[in-house]
């Protein structure tokens, strides 16, 4: 039977391919207060700016191909049981071909109804156009972003847990760690799992009781090492 790999990945691994990372230094999104874009205050203070905002990103993977780090991913699937649970709202995993895609923080290719009634995962929809004012459900509810936005629930979080409980090893693959929850994950692994790490800064990581091995490379120049030494395994 093969061996379980959870790969835990962030906006490093997407960078390589030119999506810009989440948070620019000055703490803006694209120029963009984080607040105004991606809360729940945002969308109901001002709908037009957040549906152009993510209609922007949404334009722009049309443009983007998935680097090294991902097809190295794809390829594992050849000799692991692969998992991959992202922060990331992009498709580039499933461009580069693994089939076990988990979206923690949802996905710019879809969209959901704002229909009260309905709990995050009723009435998602494939979207690969701009989304408008006037996009509604079948019942006239606006549609919005098929994305967690800050203060929300994350709806992919128990499956998420699951997951890395049964994993027999994990990767943490281009994320600083810093957001959770996210950054809890991997401390779900059994004790013994040995955990890698990818990051050409890597953060500290504290009371992880795995055996831990951290490689200080981006993920294109990481991931191949890592499947050198899984398959050494």
């Amino acid at each position: 039977m093969m061996k379980k790999l959870v790969v835990l990945t962030g906006a490093g691994i997407s960078a390589e391919s030119g999506i810009k990372t989440f948070r620019d230094a000055d703490g803006l999104w694209e120029g963009h207060n984080v607040m105004d874009v991606a809360s729940p205050e945002g969308w109901h203070q001002n709908k037009e700016l957040v549906l152009d905002f993510y209609n922007q990103r949404r334009r722009q993977l049309h443009h983007v191909k998935p680097n090294q780090g991902h097809l190295v991913l794809a390829e594992l699937e050849n000799d692991f049981d692969v998992h991959i649970i992202t922060q990331n709202v992009d498709n580039l995993h499933e461009q580069a071909g693994s089939t076990k895609v988990l979206h923690l923080h949802g996905e710019l290719l879809k969209v959901r109804s704002t229909n009260p009634e309905f709990s995050g995962e009723d009435y998602i929809l494939d979207w690969q156009n701009d989304l408008v004012i006037g996009d509604v459900d079948d019942k006239g509810h606006q549609l919005r972003p098929h994305i967690v936005w800050f203060g929300e629930m994350v709806p992919a979080l128990e499956e998420a847990i699951s997951v890395t409980e049964k994993a027999d090893y994990v990767a943490v693959i281009g994320t600083s760690l810093q957001v959770y929850p996210a950054a809890s994950l991997m401390h779900y692994a059994k004790p013994n799992v040995p955990v890698f790490y990818i990051d050409p800064r890597p953060a500290s990581i504290t009371n992880l009781q795995n055996p831990l091995e951290v490689i200080a490379k981006n993920a294109t120049e990481g991931l191949p090492i890592l499947r050198e030494k899984l398959l050494r395994r």
